[in-house]
């Protein structure tokens, strides 16, 4: 990985032409939008390390490589302003940008990704924020990782994963909350009955609630549909209980 990506970080009309043919070539092997190829790789883990591995250091060829942190997540750290001095944890950093806003705000900072290529291009991209830019699997993360953050945010994260990985994942994102410390999602939403043809896999609401049976208590739940957006999201901050995780 280069010192810099060779692109620069701007996200104007080419940029724009560039990430709408890598979203071409993307879906062409996903294998989610193959018959049968979810099953093999259900994870997706084999798609992801190509999406890094085709984008050639250039952030366009990243979906969800927009150069900037989620304005859902710019928009709740502005109103919170409660991370100063907190260690926080951003699950599926991708190119660093949200990790980077919460570092901004003063929190002590860990992001990871399963990908070691997007953790190479973050670590690059925010070298001067003091975040920790690490590579791990949700599924299989450090050990001490376990109720050692105040923090945990994440976001589309979820949604990138089959149903049948939910309640997994949701576990997981709560094993890493400390007792009393909070955890951010912020996904796509759709109604219950609403058919998708994804990847992603927006959320229904109970998709989002039924993160609360992990030992965590909501604090907020909307249900937003902000132009800066587009379409419309859920935003849900829960609580973990003391003794949850005993």
């Amino acid at each position: 990985m280069p010192e810099k990506p060779p692109h620069p970080d701007v996200f104007d009309e080419d940029f724009a032409r560039r990430r709408d043919a890598a979203r071409k070539r993307l879906d062409a092997i996903d294998p989610a939008r193959q018959h049968g190829g979810a099953l093999a790789d259900p994870k997706r883990r084999e798609w992801f390390e190509a999406v890094y591995a085709l984008a050639d250091d250039d952030a366009a060829g990243v979906p969800w490589g927009n150069l900037a942190a989620h304005p859902l997540l710019q928009d709740w750290l502005a109103r919170d302003r409660g991370l100063s001095g907190a260690s926080a944890l951003d699950v599926g950093c991708g190119l660093g940008d949200n990790a980077a806003a919460l570092a901004g705000w003063g929190a002590k900072v860990t992001a990871f990704d399963f990908v070691p290529r997007a953790v190479e291009w973050a670590r690059c991209r925010f070298a001067d924020k003091g975040v920790t830019f690490v590579a791990a699997d949700l599924f299989a993360a450090p050990a001490d990782w376990r109720e050692a953050f105040d923090f945990v945010h994440e976001t589309y994260t979820l949604q990138a994963l089959p149903s049948e990985l939910l309640p997994a994942a949701r576990q997981a994102l709560a094993d890493f909350v400390k007792p009393g410390g909070r955890l951010l999602v912020i996904s796509r939403a759709r109604d219950e009955a609403q058919k998708i043809d994804g990847p992603p896999w927006p959320l229904a609401r109970r998709d989002v609630e039924a993160i609360a049976n992990c030992g965590l208590v909501v604090e907020q739940l909307e249900d937003v549909l902000a132009p800066s957006t587009a379409v419309r999201h859920w935003r849900a901050l829960f609580r973990k209980r003391h003794g949850a995780g005993a």
